[in-house]
């Protein structure tokens, strides 16, 4: 079994916000079943995957089920949508806090960036390269845009094949690293869904699957939505100014 460390990945307030995002959910009035049940699937999904799951992750389950308990409980009538006696509402401050703090960092990240394509360290010339990453940046996808395209294409596979094998492990994940590289090398930007298709074997996907949480983790590749669905997203070799910088401006 491979194991997937993703230290650098979205935690538990990530993934709340993501559900809050992806369903239009109002943020000052949650649903707590319904997001307490999505919250402990994709956590099983983790764990199917053998991936690292935080204790930060277990914690925040453990309070969205005894939210979840408290609110099955008589409550007081209130005219205010939120108020301190709702027990949703330590966790909506947590969200709104977290939310301003993951916004100010995008544009602090964006200030970086356009600091440096203005000051430059070492060689920075151009590189000759054979094959330009195709397509352009669309939308970013997250760690669980990623894992909810993984579900469909389990679904997909789970329909074509109910039979249990147990088989053993071929794949590595360094093997299926290649195989990705060698796919966007050769065809350009690919859809995630198109690429699992081909493969076909449901454990060569999963291998092929932490394969990419690698590479994304590690820089090497770039994730791009199309039609406005997260689950429906391509893949695509980063572009040669995103990995050097843009080239050096001559002077006359």
């Amino acid at each position: 079994m491979y194991r997937v460390q993703l230290k650098n990945f979205e935690g538990p307030l990530d993934l709340l916000l993501f559900f809050i995002k992806r369903d239009e959910l109002d943020i000052y009035d949650i649903p707590i079943h319904y997001i307490t049940n999505q919250f402990l699937e994709y956590i099983n999904l983790m764990e199917e995957l053998d991936l690292d799951v935080a204790s930060e992750f277990i914690l925040m389950a453990s309070m969205l089920m005894s939210i979840k308990a408290k609110m099955m409980l008589p409550q007081e009538e209130s005219d205010e949508e939120l108020d301190e006696h709702d027990p949703r509402y330590e966790l909506v401050q947590q969200l709104l806090e977290y939310k301003r703090y993951k916004e100010m960092a995008g544009k602090l990240e964006g200030i970086a960036e356009e600091a440096q394509k203005s000051q430059f360290r070492g060689y920075h010339e151009v590189d000759q390269v054979n094959k330009k990453a195709s397509g352009e940046a669309l939308q970013d996808v997250t760690m669980f845009d990623l894992m909810s395209a993984f579900k469909k294409v389990l679904a997909d596979i789970k329909k074509q094949d109910a039979i249990h094998r147990v088989e053993k492990i071929e794949y590595t994940i360094e093997e299926q690293t290649e195989y990705v590289l060698d796919r966007l090398q050769e065809s350009g930007r690919t859809a995630f869904r198109t690429m699992c298709k081909e493969l076909g074997n449901r454990t060569q996907i999963v291998v092929t699957f932490l394969a990419v949480l690698e590479m994304l983790k590690e820089r090497q590749i770039n994730l791009y939505v199309e039609n406005d669905d997260p689950t429906d997203f391509y893949l695509d070799l980063k572009p040669v100014d995103e990995i050097i910088g843009p080239p050096k401006s001559s002077k006359n």
